[in-house]
């Protein structure tokens, strides 16, 4: 029976050193192990290891991304303008015993580290850089010296820095007001410029359409009288072709014509000699086909009618 005890007693004591030796190092961690608060082994693959009971300590630290987020700050740039910059810092423990010997157990103490050394390495880089600098495809540029600055100064922490970005970059509130007046005057002005640009090629175009139409209008009205010049120069031929072939003829056709046009209206009155070449053609004409004794002189034995042709038309 006191053996049984005396065993059990032994095994208790084992296990409660095991449970106490033992330890397991997750694969997102890595150890540092203290021996009376002096660190005195790393261990940075996962799996089952071991310490000293009661003596030894395990401190983790995490050896995934970390990010850290700094204050926003008003930085002034190269061409003497102001900024306000909000950036983020990511870092991974790479060195857990230096990053003990020089920040501590906790991640809280590179945090305060962190932000002097990020924002002097801002100051100095954003003020040499104009504002179009930051604002354009630069940024990338401009980040990776932010960082690299960074990086080579908390690298004696045990720490490594893989990025730096500027989430925002507004311009303070003081400066914003008249940023956006010169902007909407800048504005203005190239819109002044377009509209006058815009009003001098318009005059421009109608100037060019307007010596085309009236070069357009001349041509055809050059072309208007050659082609009524040669229809009166053929419409004479054929009147002259007529008039050698039947002068008689075309004498009382030309006659008809201008009664036609004389008496074209209905209600023209002339006054014409009994004897007038109007009345040529009715003259010797039958006592029934004259109009003899009417009212436009004709008479029995053959005596022209008054004609129209040597007096002024009375309405």
């Amino acid at each position: 029976m006191n053996r049984l005890l005396v065993l059990a007693a032994v095994l208790g004591v084992l296990l409660l050193v095991a449970a106490t030796s033992l330890f397991t190092v997750h694969q997102t961690q890595q150890v540092l192990i203290t021996r009376l608060g002096q660190p005195v082994k790393v261990i940075q693959a996962p799996g089952l290891a071991w310490k000293l009971p009661l003596i030894d300590s395990v401190i983790a630290f995490d050896r995934r991304l970390l990010d850290f987020d700094a204050q926003g700050q008003e930085l002034i740039l190269g061409d003497q303008r102001r900024l306000v910059v909000d950036t983020f810092t990511r870092y991974r423990i790479t060195d857990p015993l230096r990053f003990f010997q020089t920040v501590g157990a906790t991640e809280g103490g590179i945090r305060l580290r962190l932000g002097p050394i990020v924002s002097s390495s801002l100051r100095n880089t954003l003020g040499n850089e104009p504002l179009l600098a930051v604002l354009s495809a630069d940024r990338a540029r401009i980040m990776d010296e932010i960082r690299q600055r960074v990086n080579a100064e908390a690298r004696s922490f045990g720490i490594e820095v893989t990025d730096v970005r500027i989430r925002r970059a507004d311009l303070p509130d003081e400066n914003t007001q008249a940023i956006l007046s010169r902007m909407q005057s800048e504005r203005e002005r190239v819109a002044r410029e377009q509209r006058a640009e815009g009003a001098e090629q318009a005059q421009r175009i109608r100037a060019s359409a307007e010596r085309e139409r009236t070069v357009l209008i001349a041509e055809a009205q050059s072309q208007a009288e050659i082609l009524r010049g040669q229809g009166e120069q053929t419409a004479i031929r054929i009147f002259a072709d007529a008039f050698q072939r039947d002068p008689e003829f075309f004498q009382f056709w030309r006659t008809m014509q201008a009664w036609r046009e004389a008496f074209a209206e209905g209600d023209a009155r002339l006054l014409l000699s009994p004897d007038s070449e109007f009345f040529r053609y009715f003259r010797g004409l039958p006592q029934g086909m004259g109009g003899g004794g009417g009212n436009r002189g004709g008479t029995a034995n053959g005596g022209a009618a008054p004609a129209p042709a040597e007096a002024a038309p009375a309405r």
